[in-house]
């Protein structure tokens, strides 16, 4: 193998072994040893498998970042297109990268704040925030809750990928489907000033005529 041919199969295999271990599983040895080479090659290219993780864990942010991008900048969508396209996009990236997805979700944190799960997912909600914030004030409801919005859809398609990836059923698009059938048939109904039943029943604030239960 060519320098740049040998790097990337240990890339690859790196990959793998931190999906199936993650980072504190693994060790050089294993990746030497399932690679076929001594221990002194994985450190020529990465120096340790702290090295090794660093560049598999940024290939997989920009990838998973591409996709969500691409998705939720496509031209002349509106924003329902917009929310589909993007719960797509990371339900894609789980059904065709399910290693990286594996450790992004665990412990991709150890290479930084910038590198965890929470902070991709934060930065996603960002995007999605500038949609139902344009989306809010059309429809006459405060935008300085969308920010609020926004992480709670994120969060609602990430935690339904992470069940989704154990046995892939049912299918992707049936999953999408639903999850946007939640998501915006929610939002087409959404309350001005929203409360609680509890809230009414304990008396904390007074009860609003046809929204009290709302």
């Amino acid at each position: 193998m060519t320098s740049t041919e040998r790097r990337e199969q240990l890339l690859l295999i790196s990959r793998e072994l931190f999906a199936e271990r993650g980072f504190e599983g693994t060790s050089v040895e294993e990746i030497a040893a399932r690679a076929g080479v001594s221990k002194p090659v994985v450190y020529e290219h990465f120096g340790g498998k702290e090295g090794a993780y660093a560049v598999v864990v940024d290939r997989e942010v920009r990838t998973l970042h591409d996709a969500i991008r691409a998705a939720l900048t496509t031209q002349d969508a509106g924003p329902r297109e917009l929310l589909e396209r993007g719960a797509l996009a990371l339900l894609d990236y789980i059904d065709q990268c399910p290693d990286g997805f594996r450790i992004l979700n665990r412990d991709s944190s150890l290479q930084g704040p910038g590198g965890s799960f929470a902070s991709i997912l934060s930065d996603i909600a960002a995007q999605v925030e500038d949609i139902l914030a344009a989306e809010f004030s059309r429809l006459a409801l405060d935008p300085q809750f969308a920010g609020l919005y926004a992480q709670a859809l994120v969060g609602l398609v990430a935690m339904t990928g992470q069940q989704w990836l154990e046995n892939r059923e049912p299918d992707r698009l049936v999953v999408a489907r639903h999850l946007i059938n939640l998501a915006w048939n929610g939002m087409a109904h959404l309350k001005p000033e929203p409360q609680l039943i509890t809230e009414v029943l304990d008396g904390r604030r007074p009860a609003h005529t046809e929204d009290s239960t709302a």
